[in-house]
């Protein structure tokens, strides 16, 4: 499997470097050889020196190997991808697509998008991390029916988190980055600054400093601060001391801090963006609102904090959900499934 640099990485939690971690471990688990291919650069717009080590490393494996690739790695350097689609057997998995992020020019979206499409259409098969994700890609760009499979992330069991009558521990478990709509989530949050709560924002901060610093900003500008915390990487049992998680994205193709939450029984207040929905399931264990509208969000965190009878019936609802959620072995054996489509020869 070829990793972006930093899939280890303590300091750099990101759901995607989460999925890859628990997949390897848990292939090797059922018995599958995985040989990891760490790949360090800039993606998906590496430098001279990252692109020729990929060449390298995709030229030395052996005719007929099958080869996962993460897409962040993948999408963009269709160049590099096309000359083995047909001597290795090429996989992509796309945890966002590229032009899904935030911050680019319409140039940029347009290039990495067009690049996207190139790299997926001369792999044998993409896999999606939700069934939304996976409709999206193949409509899309279009992909021909059949290879385009969805394996959604998995979770560890983990125990319920202790609830406090109010629910007032709120957590955004995100990468502080416009995409993860943590400024949304501030002016909402100052709506609602007559109810008692505490906010804390933990997830990397350096990936978009500029953002990072406006976002202190408004917190300081709209009286927040001490209330809303900005506290860098944390642990995912992090989960365990909160009442609620608020997703407030603007794009996501899963969510997997919604499925980590209710392992743990903690019900969400999250985006009705991409595959958020999915994630969150029947009941619903928590309120989706429209991404980007903080008045929606303002209303929904209001009516958790002061109608005790709904935070009784989306915790109930959690823990319904939290006994449904597949594992990451039910990942793995998914994932494991799909690696045994790939055809022997890409086109």
């Amino acid at each position: 499997m070829v990793l972006p640099g930093g899939v280890d990485d303590p300091a750099a939690p990101s759901g995607g470097n989460v999925y890859d971690r628990r997949v390897c471990d848990e292939l090797v688990r059922l018995g599958r050889p995985v040989h990891e291919i760490v790949a360090p650069g800039g993606w998906p717009r590496p430098g001279p020196a990252a692109r020729e080590h990929l060449a390298g490393a995709l030229a030395a494996l052996p005719a007929g190997a099958p080869v996962l690739l993460d897409g962040l790695v993948a999408c963009g350097v269709p160049e590099l991808l096309e000359p083995h689609a047909g001597r290795l057997r090429l996989a992509v998995l796309v945890h966002l697509p590229l032009a899904d992020e935030t911050g680019l020019t319409g140039r940029e979206a347009a290039d990495l998008d067009a690049r996207e499409r190139a790299v997926l259409h001369a792999a044998g098969l993409t896999v999606a991390t939700s069934g939304w994700a996976a409709r999206r890609l193949a409509d899309h760009h279009g992909l021909p029916a059949g290879r385009v499979h969805a394996v959604p992330p998995g979770t560890d069991a983990a125990p319920l988190a202790p609830a406090t009558a109010d629910g007032t521990r709120l957590l955004c478990l995100a990468s502080v980055t416009p995409r993860k709509g943590q400024d949304v989530l501030v002016q909402a949050l100052a709506s609602i600054a007559d109810l008692p709560w505490t906010c804390e924002c933990a997830g990397p901060l350096g990936r978009d400093l500029g953002y990072v610093a406006r976002l202190r900003r408004l917190i300081e500008r709209r009286g927040l601060g001490g209330r809303v915390l900005l506290t860098g990487p944390r642990p995912r049992t992090r989960l365990g001391r909160a009442d609620l998680l608020v997703l407030p994205s603007r794009a996501e193709t899963f969510g997997m801090a919604v499925t980590e939450a209710l392992a743990r029984g903690v019900p969400a207040v999250a985006s009705e963006v991409g595959g958020v929905p999915e994630a969150l399931g029947d009941g619903p264990p928590g309120l989706l609102v429209p991404p980007g509208d903080d008045r929606a969000l303002a209303a929904a965190l209001r009516r958790w904090l002061t109608e005790p009878g709904l935070r009784a019936a989306l915790r109930t609802a959690a823990r319904a959900r939290r006994a449904a959620l597949p594992t990451w072995a039910d990942a793995a054996r998914r994932l494991d499934a799909v690696v045994d489509l790939l055809p022997e020869g890409a086109r």
